[in-house]
């Protein structure tokens, strides 16, 4: 089941039952004056890092953000990541990569399968003659949403669905999943498809401020429940 929730998560987050299996999963505004319809992105930084240090902070999450931002996260949590992917992208930003750590928890590579490198290789050949696919590298190489992207909504800064299901294909398979930026809705439509892809059993809440966002996600999963 997903659910979705219209509100601030800053406050839905204290009435949430946080369990063993309970794993936070977000991109995060990066507070640099984005401009979404209704959450206002330039806090006071020391007003951000707190909102996300109290987010996080001693839970099971990932978290997707520039890496210079993790390394901030990372200090403000007390805690490394367990775990992190590279995820790059060829664009005319700036920035041509995030990552994306995981604390407190260790994402299992082989649930996601991939084509091999060095299909040459004779062993190599062999397996894939078994039909076997490496497991999911830590090195992602994935376009970010543009315009012209058939997945591409209404909200300005979309998260790549492929993406995430990769993220989520890592997860446990009965993973509570709780996304505080809902956003595009991603993380909800990625839910679904690698519940079903994986005979999984994971469930989801996504919290989002703005309303036209909530709907955008409604459309795009067409959930059962609100």
């Amino acid at each position: 089941m997903i659910k979705v929730i219209h509100g601030d998560s800053k406050e839905i987050l204290k009435t949430l039952n946080f369990t063993d299996k309970t794993i936070i999963v977000t991109d995060p505004p990066f507070n640099i004056s984005y401009g979404y319809k209704t959450y206002k992105d330039k806090m006071p930084e020391q007003d951000y890092w707190k909102m996300l240090k109290d987010m996080f902070q001693n839970r099971k999450c990932v978290v997707i953000h520039y890496s210079e931002q993790l390394h901030r996260l990372s200090i403000e949590l007390i805690t490394a990541p367990t775990k992190t992917v590279s995820w790059v992208y060829n664009s005319n930003t700036a920035k041509q990569h995030r990552e994306i750590a995981f604390y407190n928890i260790q994402p299992d590579f082989k649930q996601v399968g991939q084509a091999y490198k060095n299909p040459t290789d004779k062993r190599i050949a062999k397996r894939i003659e078994e039909g076997k696919t490496a497991k999911l590298y830590d090195w992602w190489n994935i376009n970010q949403v543009k315009n012209v992207s058939k997945e591409k909504t209404e909200h300005p800064c979309q998260m790549p669905l492929e993406v995430m299901c990769n993220i989520i294909g890592i997860l446990p398979k009965d993973a509570e999943i709780i996304e505080p930026f809902g956003g595009s809705g991603t993380t909800a439509e990625a839910i679904k498809i690698m519940n079903e892809k994986q005979n999984a059993s994971r469930t989801g809440i996504i919290i989002e401020i703005d309303s036209l966002y909530v709907e955008i996600i409604k459309n795009r999963i067409k959930y059962i429940g609100f």
